[in-house]
């Protein structure tokens, strides 16, 4: 009986740990997202990442309505990114060849871990790739 009653003990310790530990690392996890988001909007601080291509004539975005209420244009030069406010110009700039283009922020993606931003084919063929790509983005204002 001594030892079940330890054993629960035991028991309970170790979630009671496991359970802050996991408070913990959310609280940590969430101020990073805030404090990164905030340095963005605000251009002070670039963000590196992949970009990819949506909007294309094969996709079901072409044409559609974005997240900002507007049509999407494959021809147009705007992008999608998570947080971001609509109308934010983002300069673009492919690291592989160096080249850059300027942006307007329309709607909200990607949702593929591990990509900053989604662009129009146009924005895409402005900066030399197609499918995917490292970039940076630099914010530079609002339009």
């Amino acid at each position: 009986m001594l030892s079940r009653k330890l054993g629960y003990l035991a028991l309970t310790g170790s979630l009671l740990v496991s359970c802050a530990n996991v408070a913990e690392a959310k609280h940590r996890k969430h101020s990073h997202r805030a404090t990164h988001s905030e340095a963005n909007s605000t251009g002070h601080s670039g963000t590196s990442g992949i970009a990819s291509v949506y909007a294309s004539k094969g996709d079901r975005y072409g044409g559609g309505r974005s997240a900002s209420g507007e049509r999407v244009h494959s021809g147009a030069l705007t992008a999608a990114h998570r947080s971001l406010p609509f109308g934010t110009m983002v300069r673009v700039t492919n690291r592989r060849n160096n080249k850059s283009v300027v942006v307007r922020i329309n709607d909200r993606g990607p949702f593929v871990r591990g990509r900053v931003i989604d662009l129009t084919p146009a924005g895409a063929q402005a900066i030399g790739f197609s499918g995917l790509a490292p970039v940076s983005l630099s914010v530079i204002g609002r339009s």
